[in-house]
């Protein structure tokens, strides 16, 4: 089938491609602000207010967009972005997905003095059919050191209870190792509205490989200012990503621009944007994140925990930070309570583990 690849109007035509995908070696992205945001209904109505949606959209450099209803909106957002940055900007929009009764896109819009698309726009074919609007990906490149990323973005079906979810949510580790097999030596990244917290059992499938950034406050706004319930939106990257995440959370938009929930929810969105900071880039001093955490803190102390691999053919070891760490077939595997231990057993540690002497 055709995946429709829409770039900026900038570029002076709209292609229809077949993608397709080849390997390459690529590098970390780093020194970028990445967003995932559900815009609720973009480019349907009239009562956006679009002048506010890009003063909390200029706040990142690549934005993972759900929601979005029309490609004129997602041209509209990338306007204001311009008008209210001075700098240029640009988009990728997926085809219309969903049901034949509803439909919505799926859009990335990105700073183009820091970020540009690589390659590898395509829809997710879903051999099963398990989503109702299939999850769309590119691969994009960080201008500031030339590093790349390969980005998913999602919106899980809301349905009429949480086992509606729960059938996209589990078939979402199918998706992530498509991810992993179209973007190779690529770190993925998955963003979007997941409709279902990340403490869901649901979720155990894909907590082998993947780990969500943000696991404690809240991302829909409340018609009470200040208050907001559930943490649906997420990102989740690999969980031994090279990506060196210095900061990820929540940007508590209504405070950003001065508005109540209810006006925010009326001409913006009722959902804040996420984000995570690369390498040495920071959030905007003036923005007011409702929730900040540092991020490998609490999974240095996880695999602190966890023990030391070594495969007895090799006879070479892993620690649990080393990128081969969960690659080691069972039957191969040697486990030890310390670096210690193992090189007192015959074995060396890999060359791939960070810091390797």
């Amino acid at each position: 089938m055709n995946i429709f690849r829409r770039l900026c109007r900038r570029c002076g035509v709209a292609l229809v491609i077949l993608c397709t995908l080849f390997p390459t070696m690529a590098v970390v992205a780093s020194d970028i602000v990445v967003g995932s945001w559900n815009i609720q209904r973009l480019g349907h109505g009239e009562q956006k207010s679009f002048a506010a949606l890009a003063a909390i959209a200029s706040k990142v450099d690549l934005l993972a967009v759900q929601e979005v209803m029309t490609e004129a909106g997602i041209k509209q957002l990338e306007q204001a972005l311009e008008k209210h940055t001075g700098e240029s900007w640009s988009h990728l929009v997926s085809h219309a997905l969903g049901s034949s009764s509803y439909k919505e896109m799926y859009a990335f819009i990105w700073r183009d003095s820091a970020v540009e698309y690589s390659d590898g726009a395509v829809v997710y074919l879903d051999p099963d059919n398990h989503f109702m609007r299939e999850p769309f990906s590119a691969k994009f490149k960080s201008k500031r050191d030339q590093s790349e990323l390969a980005m998913g973005t999602v919106h899980i079906v809301y349905g009429k209870k949480i086992a509606d979810r729960t059938a996209e949510i589990t078939a979402l580790v199918d998706y992530w190792q498509w991810l992993a097999e179209i973007y190779p030596n690529t770190p993925l990244v998955l963003a979007g509205d997941f409709n279902l917290a990340q403490s869901h059992a649901a979720w155990a499938p894909l907590k082998k490989y993947a780990r969500p950034l943000v696991t404690e406050g809240a991302s829909t706004l409340s018609k009470t200012d200040g208050k907001y319930a559930n943490l649906y939106d997420n990102i989740w990257i690999e969980r031994d990503s090279e990506l060196a995440v210095r900061e990820a959370g929540i940007i508590d938009f209504p405070k950003l621009i001065g508005w109540s929930h209810n006006k925010s929810r009326q001409h913006v969105s009722d959902h804040a944007p996420l984000y995570m900071t690369l390498g040495n880039s920071q959030l905007d001093k003036a923005t007011a994140s409702l929730v900040s955490v540092t991020d490998n803190q609490p999974l240095r102390q996880e695999k602190a925990a966890l023990p030391i691999r070594g495969n007895r053919q090799s006879r070479i070891y892993h620690r649990p930070d080393c990128p081969s760490y969960n690659s080691m077939s069972e039957k191969n595997m040697v486990t030890f309570n310390s670096m210690q231990a193992a090189e007192e057993a015959g074995f060396r540690q890999a060359k791939n583990c960070p810091n390797a002497k």
